[in-house]
């Protein structure tokens, strides 16, 4: 086949990609006539062809373009400010007592009903409390990150931890790669779901993996699914003397839990 004739399949074929993303906006304008699971379903594969995002609010407020993003925990959300929260590493505050160090997260814990705050690269996600509703809470977090940002005050006066996942060496090559898969491979994809996971040894004896879920993650319902149908299929798949991952729990006496990655 000459240049010309695959030049020309090229353009054909980009053609047919550009008619189906219009055919797709324009089922979207009538796709209120069809029934609500078919609707759904429509929203859902048109999306997924798209790439569009599915924000729950978005606020436009001052310089700042803030929405929100859900998460597997229905009890967190994710604020994205629109600007870098953190330049490295990420930052969990369990309660308000061990918020000293940010005066972000304090002015969040000032908020009733505000359980949990953790800071990502680019989001915010803010953990509530079981009775308080996401009607009535977001508007205040909303306020409270605009008028943060707007006072140009930093996010942490105090400086992270060490990395989790630095290899030190002294680490063996099976530890080694495990802090590489667990901060290359896996931390992107808990980031996504606006948390973090915390590396906290390796049992050579038993194989077992310990880390500690943070952020939305934390409480998640399905943190346990995350930890034995995700994270520890990814590590066995690459590391074979990895039998199994567990959980570390939270202990309630931590400082600030911040790391640089």
């Amino acid at each position: 086949m000459c240049i010309r004739d695959r030049y020309q399949r090229r353009v054909r074929g980009t053609d047919r990609m550009q008619m189906l993303r219009r055919g797709l906006l324009l089922a979207r304008a009538n796709v209120r006539t069809l029934p609500a699971t078919a609707a759904a379903a429509h929203r859902s594969v048109s999306n997924a062809i798209l790439h569009v995002p599915q924000p729950l609010s978005v606020l436009s407020a001052r310089n700042l373009f803030i929405q929100t993003q859900s998460t597997p925990n229905p009890n967190s959300l994710m604020f994205q400010p629109g600007c870098t929260v953190m330049e490295t590493g990420t930052v969990d505050f369990t309660s308000g007592t061990k918020a000293h160090g940010s005066p972000l997260a304090r002015k969040l814990f000032r908020i009733d009903g505000v359980a949990g705050v953790f800071f990502g690269g680019d989001f915010i996600s803010v953990t509530k409390t079981e009775a308080t509703p996401w009607e009535a809470l977001k508007p205040q977090v909303f306020a409270a990150v605009e008028e943060f940002f707007a006072s140009g005050q930093p996010v942490l006066t105090e400086s992270l931890g060490p990395s989790d996942t630095e290899i030190h060496d002294d680490d063996d090559e099976i530890v080694a790669t495990i802090k590489e898969l667990l901060d290359t491979r896996i931390r992107p994809v808990v980031h996504e779901d606006g948390g973090d996971i915390e590396y906290h040894g390796f049992d050579e004896e038993s194989g077992i993996v310990y880390l500690k879920m943070k952020g939305a993650c934390a409480s998640c319902p399905s943190s346990t699914a995350t930890l034995k149908y995700g994270i520890e299929n990814m590590l066995q798949h690459y590391v074979e003397e990895v039998r199994s991952v567990e959980a570390v729990e939270y202990d309630g006496d931590d400082e600030m839990e911040g790391v640089q990655n």
